[in-house]
């Protein structure tokens, strides 16, 4: 499997770097970043892998999420790939909108056409990449973790509860937390898993839980200003069944603070520090 780098530059002691390579789920090139902090010689580090929401690519959470200092005191190696498979013939949605197709994978193995034969994220980020980075980087396999922002809180929680052993800690920014309730979650789920809501559940952290999926505790961060709140992300669900379910929740409501970049920047660090304590227990 080729791995092509396309840019690499020294940040905080370590190397943050921009890497393609032709993926055997999609079918495309797939471009991702993973920043490694300095370290011992033949020291291998615990991962956090990060998964981005709607619209965005690699690009946006290396640019803006200001994680590096925090990954460079604790010793952490991140990771961020795409949201979608890209390229030409790659179908999006038909009337362009932003919350499927490109840059709206979803997070799961869509198993309708058009969309089947290139949207296979669930696959590639819970498989193949993970495969990948540990062949190519000095990552400790038996210290992974996972969180996201949105499309991609939803694709952490649901990583998470499906393989509550790989990962040893699971947070999210603002993720849409039962998207068959919610109608970015209708569209996708629908468009990409076809109109058997019983395929859906797996995909739906809420649901994940109510059919006894488990995981040792979750860190939730949302900002009372977000316009997506009560529509789209409604994180009382969560609250509901992880007290329902006894799995510890810390839901944090953030004053002031949206859906954007200048949101998940101001908590990177918190959540980083959540995660570097349980991958280090």
């Amino acid at each position: 499997m080729a791995m092509q780098t396309v840019s690499q530059n020294k940040s905080h002691g370590g190397t943050q770097g921009v890497y393609r390579h032709p993926s055997r789920e999609t079918k495309t090139d797939m471009t991702f970043s993973v920043f490694v902090p300095d370290h011992a010689a033949g020291a291998k580090l615990p991962v956090v892998t990060y998964l981005s929401g709607l619209t965005c690519t690699h690009a946006n959470v290396t640019e803006k999420g200001e994680f590096r200092q925090a990954c460079a005191e604790l010793g952490l190696i991140f990771v961020a790939p795409d949201t979608s498979p890209r390229g030409e013939g790659i179908p999006g949605d038909p009337a362009n909108a932003y919350d499927f197709g490109l840059g709206a994978g979803f997070y799961v193995d869509a198993t309708e056409p058009p969309f089947a034969t290139n949207y296979r994220m669930w696959s590639y980020v819970t498989e193949e990449l993970p495969k990948l980075i540990a062949e190519q980087f000095p990552v400790d396999t038996a210290r992974q973790s996972i969180l996201g922002h949105s499309m991609g809180g939803h694709g952490a929680l649901t990583a998470a509860l499906r393989y509550p052993d790989r990962y040893r800690a699971a947070s999210a920014f603002a993720p849409i937390v039962a998207p068959s309730q919610v109608p970015w979650g209708n569209k996708a789920l629908g468009g990409y898993l076809g109109s058997n809501k019983q395929a859906w559940r797996k995909h739906d952290a809420v649901a994940l839980i109510e059919d006894g999926a488990r995981f040792s505790d979750l860190l939730v961060d949302y900002g009372d200003a977000d316009g997506f709140l009560t529509e789209q992300l409604r994180p009382e669900l969560l609250k509901a069944a992880c007290e329902k379910a006894n799995i510890p929740l810390t839901l944090r409501c953030q004053p002031g603070y949206d859906h954007s970049y200048y949101f998940i920047s101001t908590f990177m660090a918190d959540h980083l520090r959540w995660h570097a304590a349980r991958l280090k227990a």
